[in-house]
């Protein structure tokens, strides 16, 4: 998990717990006393603070969701105005983001489905507005001629599954560090989208 991100005491601990088995069992092969022996709570004390199993992982894969909007926000934030920059820097917080936390990423992109629809709603919401975060920087930059792009939402789509998968195989040693699987990753959706040089 991001520094910060969970909360201190048991809820943190149950949370931690859940998101390593979650990553190495699936959702459905971890059972609640599995997460109260690693987390080691009893099961009433895991009660007290989540009223069943899906909403331990409702509450994971919420922070995760969170978590990459505000880093993309931020991305956005300190970007020059010119489109390219700005995709470059959300493609970048993106693929850094699946890079450092990886074990998060995962859980919050391949168990969604576990969760029901009511469940899942708040959090499809989240990951739209990061889906609009993007969008509108690519069909700006269609405004302004800097990308030749005639599917900017099926572009979106390559690029984020791009950065998605680079939490299943990214590891330290690998031979490339996250800052430049960023950076190559960026230069890959400049060119999915086909954006103009500066001149």
């Amino acid at each position: 998990m991001p520094p910060g991100v969970l909360p201190k005491g048991a809820r943190g601990r149950i949370l931690t717990a859940a998101l390593r088995l979650f990553a190495d069992l699936g959702y459905g092969g971890t059972s609640v006393r599995d997460i109260c022996a690693s987390a080691e709570v009893q099961a009433t004390t895991l009660y007290v603070h989540f009223p069943s199993k899906e909403d331990v992982l409702a509450e994971i894969i919420r922070l995760g969701h969170e978590e990459l909007l505000r880093r993309l926000r931020e991305a956005l934030l300190a970007a020059q105005p010119d489109p390219r920059e700005q995709l470059v820097a959300l493609v970048r917080a993106h693929v850094l983001s699946h890079c450092e936390h990886a074990m998060l990423a995962v859980v919050a992109s391949a168990e969604l489905h576990a969760l029901s629809e009511a469940t899942a709603a708040p959090i499809r919401v989240v990951s739209a507005q990061a889906e609009r975060l993007a969008l509108d920087v690519v069909e700006r930059g269609i405004t302004l001629q800097l990308f030749n792009c005639p599917e900017p939402a099926l572009a979106l789509r390559a690029i984020s599954s791009m950065g998605q998968r680079a939490a299943y195989w990214f590891a330290p040693g690998c031979g490339k560090t996250p800052q430049q699987v960023a950076d190559t990753f960026a230069d890959f959706a400049l060119r999915i989208v086909g954006a103009q040089n500066k001149n």
